[in-house]
C-alpha cells in the first residue's frame, strides 16, 4: 500500500459531491424564508406566552431540513442511513396550539423543497402561506380576546347584583361553572370586553358581598 493509498477513501470522494456555492445558496435562501416564517408566527401568535426561542426553532429547523436533504440527495447510501436514524428520535416538546405544527411543517417543507432545487416553489407558496394566515390568524384587540372572570359571591343576593354589573359592563357574558359552598358561591364567567379598560372589575371587587375578583386572559374554545 503506496502512501497516497492511505488518503483513498469514500469518505474524501464525498467532498465534492456538494458544490459549496449551492450549499451556500440553499442554506442561504433557508434562512431568509425562515425568517419569513418566523416573522409570520410573531405576527399571529395567539397564546398567552410568548416564546421567542420556538420562533428560532422555525428558522434553525429550515436550515437543518435544507442541510439533511442536500445529504440524503447526494448519496444514496446516506440516505438509507438518515432514514435509520431519523426513526429513532423522539421529540417530547409539547405543542399548545395546533396552529404551532403548521408552522413546523412549514419550516420543514421550505427547507426540503429548497434543497431540492425547487427554489420558485419555495419562495411562491411561502409567499401565498404568509398572506393566508397574516388575513385569517390576524391578532384582534385585546377587548375582543375572550377573558375568563372569576367572582366570589357571600350570598345569591349577591350573585344577583354581580349579574346586574356585568350586564352593563361586558359585551358577553356567559357562565362556564358555578360553585356553591356554605361560605360563599363562586362564579366562572367567559366575558368579552367593551373595551380595554378593566376599571369595571375594580367595582365588582368594592360591591359589598364580593369577597374577590379575578379577570384571566383565556385562550381556549369559546363561541363567537
Amino acid at each position: 500500500m503506496s502512501f497516497n493509498d492511505i488518503f483513498k477513501s469514500k469518505f474524501l470522494d464525498n467532498i465534492v459531491s456538494v458544490s459549496v456555492p449551492d450549499t451556500i445558496l440553499a442554506l442561504v435562501l433557508a434562512f431568509v424564508l425562515g425568517l419569513l416564517i418566523f416573522f409570520v408566527y410573531k405576527k399571529t401568535f395567539r397564546g398567552v406566552m410568548y416564546q421567542s426561542s420556538f420562533g428560532v426553532t422555525l428558522i434553525a429547523l429550515s436550515l437543518i431540513s435544507t442541510l439533511v436533504i442536500l445529504a440524503v440527495s447526494s448519496n444514496i447510501v446516506l440516505s438509507l442511513g438518515m432514514v435509520g436514524a431519523l426513526s429513532i428520535v423522539r421529540f417530547r416538546a409539547a405543542i399548545k396550539d395546533p396552529l404551532d405544527l403548521a408552522f413546523l411543517f412549514w419550516s420543514i417543507a421550505v427547507g426540503i423543497v429548497l434543497a431540492a432545487g425547487m427554489i420558485p416553489l419555495a419562495v411562491i407558496a411561502s409567499v401565498i402561506i404568509s398572506a393566508v394566515l397574516l388575513v385569517f390568524v390576524s391578532r384582534r384587540p385585546a377587548h375582543n380576546e375572550p377573558y375568563i372572570l372569576v367572582v366570589a359571591c357571600a350570598d345569591r343576593k349577591t350573585e344577583g347584583a354581580v349579574e346586574e354589573a356585568l350586564a352593563a359592563a361586558v359585551k358577553k357574558r356567559r357562565v362556564k361553572s358555578k360553585t356553591v359552598t356554605p361560605e360563599m358561591i363562586e362564579l366562572n364567567y367567559e366575558v368579552r370586553l367593551l373595551s380595554d379598560d378593566t376599571d369595571f372589575l375594580n367595582q365588582l371587587a368594592n360591591m359589598p358581598g364580593v369577597k374577590n375578583a379575578v379577570l384571566v386572559s383565556y385562550n381556549g374554545d369559546y363561541t363567537g
